[in-house]
């Protein structure tokens, strides 16, 4: 069978761990040409190198995607090497984890602009290539704090909730023109990003261990009881992109253990 998203050329911030390298290396499993960003090369490196050792076509690129002139430089090299930009996933994120009273303004200024502002900047680069193209999937990784909030993480979930917001705009203005936007909600999946901020969750829970910072952030609200994997996105990701989901667009996705049932 020919591979569903053959032919497509994605670009994937953030690409280089996580959920954006599951995101990259499925998307690549199906066909598609991925050019993997991320603010670390080396990173992004690894995520081709596992593309190409499945047989996949890839490329790596760094830059910051809050700064225009990097957005363009992304985007730029997309259609150089793949002839277009079919597929863009704004994916790249990072957290703080502290009481608003305590939060810095540089970490909350950085957490916007890396998470809202440059899904904004790289959107507003691809949509004249997909319009061109008659076709086109956006997909941003948001978060179940798209959605609801918790403590300590004033940035992630302002930040969160305006991609959401962003996402339904961008539906509204490109329904005519054969592209799609949506958003996924991922609960806590099992990152770097989740671990790394366990120690942060210890100290403002009060707590003794990372089992008991995980019990009441994520286990006790989670009726799965359980991070999800990076694959498990990736996955859904695959299908937003392609044919059988032409038809959704302007949804923010659950994927969350049952965390949030709307």
């Amino acid at each position: 069978m020919k591979a569903p998203l053959s032919g497509r050329a994605a670009v994937v911030t953030g690409a280089g761990s996580g959920i954006g390298r599951a995101i990259a290396v499925a998307l690549a499993a199906a066909g598609a040409d991925v050019l993997a960003a991320d603010r670390l090369p080396d990173r992004a490196e690894e995520t081709v190198r596992a593309i190409v050792a499945l047989g996949g076509r890839a490329a790596a690129l760094g830059g910051d995607i809050s700064d225009p002139d990097s957005v363009q430089a992304l985007i730029d090299t997309a259609v150089e090497r793949f002839g277009g930009v079919g597929i863009l996933v704004n994916n790249a994120g990072l957290q703080h984890v502290a009481p608003i009273e305590e939060f810095p303004l540089e970490r909350w200024n950085r957490l916007i602009s890396v998470m809202l502002t440059g899904p904004f900047l790289c959107t507003r680069a691809a949509l004249p290539h997909m319009r061109r193209a008659g076709w086109g999937r956006i997909i941003n990784i948001a978060s179940i704090h798209g959605k609801v909030a918790s403590p300590f993480k004033a940035a992630y979930v302002s930040a969160k909730h305006g991609l959401v917001g962003l996402t339904r705009t961008t539906a509204i203005e490109t329904a005519a023109a054969g592209i799609t936007a949506n958003a996924i909600c991922p609960g806590f999946v099992d990152t770097p990003l989740v671990r790394n901020q366990i120690p942060d969750l210890m100290r403002n829970f009060g707590v003794q261990t990372a089992e008991e910072a995980l019990e009441i952030a994520v286990f006790s609200k989670t009726p799965q009881r359980r991070l999800l994997d990076p694959e498990e996105v990736g996955a859904l990701a695959v299908y937003l992109a392609g044919h059988a989901a032409r038809g959704v667009t302007g949804q923010a996705i659950n994927l969350d253990g049952g965390m949030v049932m709307y």
